[in-house]
């Protein structure tokens, strides 16, 4: 029959219907090595499809009844996600993840595909084109019920700050009454903070808080006596005169070495005019933000200490202006 039985895939299909249209199984092996299309979950479905999505809509054929949720819900809705890989209790996050109504027969943990029972509110489902999933605010909810706090703060921050309410959230939490996990997404949430600008901002900010450390502003910018300064800070502490900037390994990548180079330099330039503004400043990354025996918070309160000892007038500062509206 050639290509004509393909039409009908848009949508995924068992392989018995494409079998039905004049398609042979060497046909069917033949299409997907040529990305023509996707086999997953006993399914096929259009190669055009962006693989993500494909897997989803595959998977949640093979449920009838059930919704894209949690990390799958999330990758179709563009947040960002974070699972601590070193945990051994980790869950299977590359997995297709479905929830279903609470009268199936239990739930399912595989490599590939987990799937939830759980009651599901009108107010929780959405689409993305012709897909069940759930909804934006429930996504974040249910990633906060299954994660531990400094992991679900990566994807309630970018919620926050691509939008999404706190009074949203907390509507969903209500419905989900004494749901495990309830109380610890709730702590979560409260903690949230849209100026949190990456993950690894998110998670600095929880590591600061573990250590016992007060809460700090972001994003802040400083003035110089004539205007505001263009240069903006993470994380900032005004009653230590203390600053932190968080650095990934992005922030120095570069195509040539005059080019890192350059980088270093309007860094090292950036550090000063901070540091003459009476500011102490301290520098991490990635490592010291989740490694267990990080000296992070040793280095703040030795900052701390410093900065409380600086003499003459505390620096004038603000929220910057980009980040004001996100301010809690």
């Amino acid at each position: 029959m050639g290509m004509e039985g393909l039409e009908i895939v848009q949508r995924p299909v068992r392989r018995e219907v494409l079998l039905g249209t004049g398609l042979s199984d060497s046909d069917l092996r033949r299409l997907v090595r040529q990305g023509k299309l996707h086999h997953h979950h006993g399914h096929y479905l259009d190669g055009t499809i962006a693989a993500e999505r494909a897997i989803s809509a595959c998977a949640q054929a093979a449920h009838p009844g059930s919704v894209v949720s949690h990390f799958s819900a999330a990758r179709l809705a563009g947040l960002s996600t974070w699972v601590d890989r070193a945990r051994t209790t980790a869950p299977p996050y590359d997995a297709a993840w479905l929830t279903r109504p609470p009268d199936s027969k239990r739930n399912q943990w595989r490599p590939n595909i987990v799937v939830r029972r759980a009651g599901l509110a009108p107010d929780d489902l959405s689409r993305a084109g012709w897909l069940p999933v759930t909804s934006l605010a429930r996504t974040v909810v249910d990633l906060a019920r299954e994660l531990p706090t400094r992991e679900a703060i990566v994807t309630v921050d970018d919620a926050l700050r691509a939008g999404t309410t706190v009074a949203e959230l907390t509507a969903v939490l209500e419905r989900q009454g004494q749901w495990p996990g309830v109380r610890r997404a709730r702590a979560t949430i409260m903690f949230g903070d849209a100026r949190a600008e990456s993950p690894l901002e998110s998670i600095a900010r929880m590591r600061c808080m573990a250590g016992g450390l007060p809460a700090p502003e972001l994003q802040v910018q400083f003035f110089d006596g004539f205007r505001w300064m263009l240069e903006r800070v993470d994380l900032w502490w005004p009653e230590f005169r203390t600053a932190a900037e968080v650095d990934g390994l992005a922030k120095y990548e570069a195509a040539t070495p005059e080019e890192r180079r350059r980088l270093l330099r309007l860094a090292h330039r950036r550090d000063q005019r901070l540091s003459d503004r009476g500011i102490e400043l301290v520098h991490f990354g990635w490592e010291d933000s989740v490694a267990p025996r990080s000296d992070l918070i040793p280095r703040l309160r030795a900052a701390f200490d410093r900065g409380r000892a600086r003499p003459g007038p505390p620096p004038i500062w603000r929220v910057a202006p980009t980040h004001t509206h996100l301010a809690a």
